[in-house]
């Protein structure tokens, strides 16, 4: 609390010392497909008569502006234009962008091209979304959390309170692959889920993206080894004039940051934060006390015009602590998994330009501790798991534009992964009545993985879009051990304002290490199949407006089901892994077959608009789905993840320079669960045939932002679930009064933040 005092006082002492000084806008423009730099292209501000033209560098720098909020146009005969929104000038610091456009094969007579608000990758057709910076920061109710932000948009569903888990159409937590500068992240969240790819909030530095794309399906054959979703988060370099950093107390945390030059041609970034939640848990008197922190660096190095080289560093630090003081205390921390954390991703990476294309190759090691387990009421340690795994990653990508209207893109990956695991499993009576035998584990594995693609991408006559790939896997640790993905997708342009697109395609993953570590019998395990079909319409209402209608399908095949208890398919499994809360069903230790199977279907309904000239944003996301699991018992039932109707409604205004306002809406159907008789007990035979109440919240935000002379303040307060309506998160049963106990989410939760940029 001290220093928010600090911040305050400063605040108010140098108020009194705005400036005149004027802002700077500066970039490069670049080929999408080769990267090369591209001089010659007008950069212009939208609604102004100011602009500058990029040098043979493909650079531009724009000066004189004021402080506010901008829109910037880059264009270029022979190329399709792009609008970058929520462009933030300050007196700070020059606002950098980078321009990625493509060619214009053929200008067809009598279409008007139009300025592009909505990217474009020249390999995705369909169901792609891309958020930068500020979008992502003014989030109502979003931490700042590059995850969370993603919850608004449609096929999203939400698979806890408290959690950032994505549950895209229908697809468990465990199905979604992370990116951070083309590295391959297990799991970018603090108290990440084992196995898994959800937590409470991310250890990414927001401060440090420069933007966002996440594909919810029909991503093309570069991306392997995931079935449901791909986030790629692209970080900044560092500013190149002087050091510089900011000062931050957030919703839960507070750090600093740095960045700057290194030499002429290279500079890095840095941040290390801490949250303070430990300290409010603890004044509150919680039994239940988080503690974390977390760095990232990069530093990037410009060797030439046609070659660099980048480093990167992401690590975080995850404590819990439990306040036993009480017997209702101790009670209530026995239903919950304790897990301390340390998990890091070093990496490096080259790319060298050539004549029509580029190549990178990446080298990088993830790895991440687990220590979790659980006590009982006599803090006695019934479940242990000490864990390691480790990811060593060789990744070559290559991109070879053949003409203006084709590409081809190829590679491969060669992992070499390590896991240790020490794991303890009670003799335990399941709320389904299964009775675990007590099991162990000590083991020290190595497993090895390759693949390989090929795509090839061709436009013809600025109306059809076509691209064909490929991809082949080889898993070492099962028996099946090669897989070939290929995958299809297709578009036609309706002039230049609405499209039809369509794609299909196979996508496979590989069972889980602790799956196949937990059972030798699990080696007999196949890799997951999923065949996606996805139709969709897209209109551009206005240059800053897009409606997009998606309908998807889902086939999943060779799902682990368990033999032990035939109900259980482990697609419903890893939202949390609560150890005896989900009767361990998530660890792997029953005996598996690759014999689950189900479908997810729906439709989604999408208008979004950019911030422009008309100073309001938001998406509107409306989304029918349906999810189904066979296990071994051929009872088909719903997945737990199913959430029937999802409805998003968020946005803001943007007053002047200074003053901003946001929200956010959410409401969605309960998801499914298995009901509870008069004893305590689940019958399998109503597996899922019950629903949560529905889910509804609205989260408020206003920001005020303060341009000084040395200094950018940026201000906000955020109220979380303004009316105080609590879902219903869990229902589980309390043995002590023989009734049930629902877990709800927190209230109204107001906080506050303040950014110091320097």
């Amino acid at each position: 609390m001290k220093v928010i005092k600090v911040l305050i006082l400063t605040l108010l002492f140098v108020t009194s010392a705005f400036t005149q000084n004027k802002g700077t806008i500066s970039g490069k423009v670049i080929d999408k497909i080769t990267l090369t730099p591209l001089p010659g292209v007008n950069i212009t501000i939208v609604g102004k008569s100011i602009g500058a033209v990029s040098d043979s560098n493909g650079e531009f720098v724009i000066n004189g502006l004021e402080n506010g909020s901008y829109q910037v146009r880059a264009s270029a005969v022979g190329y399709k234009s792009e609008t970058k929104t929520d462009v933030e000038v300050n007196y700070v610091k020059a606002a950098n962008l980078l321009f990625q456009i493509s060619e214009q094969p053929i200008s067809l007579e009598g279409v008007t091209v139009r300025s592009d608000y909505f990217q474009k990758s020249p390999d995705e057709f369909n169901s792609l979304t891309n958020l930068n910076y500020e979008e992502i920061r003014r989030s109502p109710g979003g931490f700042e959390d590059v995850v969370r932000a993603l919850s608004v948009l449609p096929g999203v569903a939400q698979a806890s309170a408290g959690r950032n888990d994505l549950v895209v159409r229908g697809g468990a937590p465990s199905e979604n692959l992370y990116l951070v500068d083309g590295f391959v992240v297990p799991n970018i969240n603090h108290f990440g889920t084992q196995g898994a790819t959800g937590g409470p909030i991310s250890y990414i530095n927001l401060d440090f993206v420069r933007e966002t794309s996440f594909s919810s399906g029909g991503f093309p054959v570069n991306f392997g080894n995931k079935l449901s979703s791909v986030l790629s988060i692209d970080l900044r370099n560092g500013r190149t004039d002087r050091l510089g950093g900011k000062a931050t107390i957030s919703a839960s945390e507070f750090g600093l940051d740095l960045e700057g030059p290194i030499t002429q041609n290279s500079s890095f970034i840095f941040s290390l934060r801490r949250s303070y939640l430990d300290f409010i848990f603890n004044a509150a008197g919680f039994n239940f006390v988080p503690e974390y922190y977390d760095a990232l660096s990069k530093a990037t190095f410009n060797i030439d015009s046609k070659n660099q080289l980048s480093i990167i560093f992401l690590g975080a630090l995850d404590y819990v602590n439990f306040n036993n003081s009480t017997s209702d205390n101790r009670y209530q921390n026995s239903q919950i998994l304790g897990s301390n954390q340390n998990n890091y991703l070093a990496g490096i990476s080259f790319q060298h330009l050539f004549d029509n294309g580029f190549y990178n190759v990446r080298l990088s090691r993830n790895y991440t501790n687990y220590d979790q387990y659980q006590n009982d009421t006599l803090l006695n340690p019934f479940f242990t798991d000490k864990s390691g795994e480790g990811y060593n990653e060789l990744k070559v990508d290559a991109v070879v534009k053949l003409s203006k209207s084709s590409e081809l893109d190829f590679g491969g990956t060669a992992d070499l992964n390590d896991f240790t695991a020490k794991i303890k499993l009670p003799f335990f009576i399941t709320s389904f009545g299964d009775t675990l035998l007590p099991a162990s584990i000590n083991t020290r594995k190595t497993y090895t993985s390759f693949g390989l693609y090929s795509e090839y991408s061709l436009q013809l006559l600025d109306r059809f879009n076509f691209n064909f790939g490929i991809r082949g896997d080889y898993y070492n640790e099962i028996n099946d051990k090669f897989y070939v993905s290929p995958r299809f997708s297709a578009k036609y342009n309706i002039g230049d304002i609405s499209n039809v697109n369509f794609s299909i395609g196979m996508y496979r993953q590989s069972p889980s290490y602790i799956w196949l570590a937990a059972n030798p019998g699990n080696k007999n395990l196949k890799a997951i199949l999923v065949d996606q079909y996805i139709l969709g319409y897209q209109l551009i209402l206005r240059e800053d407006t897009r409606i997009k209608l998606e309908s998807f399908y889902k086939k999943y095949k060779d799902y682990p089901a368990s033999i032990s208890r035939p109900y259980l398919v482990l697609a419903n499994t890893g939202g949390g892994f609560g150890g005896s809360q989900d009767n361990f069903a998530s660890f792997g230790f029953d005996p598996l077959v690759s014999k689950g199977f189900g479908n997810a279907k729906g439709i989604e309904l999408s208008v979004q608009k950019k911030d422009s000239e008309i100073p309001y944003y938001g998406i509107f996301s409306l989304t029918y789905s349906r999810t189904v699991f066979t296990p071994l018992n051929g009872v088909q039932s719903l997945g737990s993840y199913d959430q029937t109707w999802i409805l998003n409604l968020s946005g803001g205004y943007i007053f002047n320079k200074e003053w901003e306002a946001s929200f956010k809406f959410r409401f969605a159907t309960g998801n499914p669960y298995t009901p509870f008789n008069s004893y305590g007990l689940q019958n399998a035979a109503n597996y899922n045939t019950s629903r949560f109440p529905l889910l509804h919240s609205l989260d408020l935000r206003v920001d005020k932002r303060w341009n000084l002379k040395n200094w950018a303040l940026i201000t906000y307060i955020d109220i979380q679930n303004i009316y105080n309506h609590r879902n219903v998160a869990s229902i589980s049963w309390d043995y002590r009064t023989n009734s049930l106990d629902e877990s709800k989410s927190i209230g109204i939760l107001p906080s506050i933040g303040i950014s110091a940029e320097f």
